[in-house]
């Protein structure tokens, strides 16, 4: 399936690549080639807020990934959000990584819960627990639940989520983005089966993390 009911440049990126634009015009007019710099500068705001339409994975046992990355963790630890243990993979998003964060699965958001913090590395797994974050509860139609965190970094500034609970979410269906360089944490049911391991580069719906753990 391929659904992409938005712009190929991010919403988000429009005043900063407009702003970059502008300024490297100005510099252009003004100097000539002294421009060039602030028309890299353009090109590289250009890159990060590109939002690709992706194919989304026929089925209902995958978790997708919600993000492009590089996952930087896989361990048993304990879910905050729906206090039981689990299994979580995060992803490390770099600034030059698509931003948009999208569903890892269908189903219905039960909670959404923002956190205040720090913006240390968020390629260190204490970012998890220090750094500003915005956690989403989803439940699927069939009852199965997981928890999917945004968190910021040591650039990002901004973490947008688009949801609020009781809405309901297609697999990849975009619901936020975090502005320059971060990671979101998945927590997943124990038993479930990973497929990812640290050090693998994934793409936001494209890449499968998991199977669902048997009924």
């Amino acid at each position: 399936m391929n659904t992409y009911p938005h712009p190929l440049i991010a919403r988000e990126g429009w005043p900063y690549l407009g702003l970059a634009c502008a300024l490297a015009l100005s510099v252009q007019l003004l100097a000539g080639w002294w421009s060039v710099p602030f028309w890299l500068v353009a090109v590289f705001v250009l890159q990060f807020f590109r939002d690709p339409p992706r194919i989304v994975p026929e089925g209902d046992r995958w978790v997708l990934s919600p993000a492009d990355g590089r996952i930087v963790a896989v361990m048993e630890t304990p879910d905050p959000y729906l206090q039981r243990l689990s299994v979580k993979v995060s992803v490390f998003m770099n600034v030059f990584n698509v931003h948009s964060n999208r569903s890892p699965c269908a189903g219905r958001v039960q909670q959404v819960v923002y956190h205040p913090g720090l913006f240390v590395n968020a390629d260190l797994d204490k970012a998890s627990e220090a750094n500003e974050r915005n956690a989403l509860v989803l439940e699927t139609p069939s009852g199965r639940q997981l928890t999917c965190v945004q968190v910021a970094g040591l650039i990002a500034r901004r973490i947008l989520c688009y949801v609020k609970p009781g809405d309901s979410l297609y697999a990849g269906q975009r619901y936020g983005f975090i502005r320059f360089g971060s990671r979101v944490d998945i927590y997943l049911p124990l038993g479930s089966r990973v497929r990812v391991a640290i050090g693998d580069k994934v793409k936001a719906t494209c890449t499968v993390l998991a199977e669902w753990p048997e009924s």
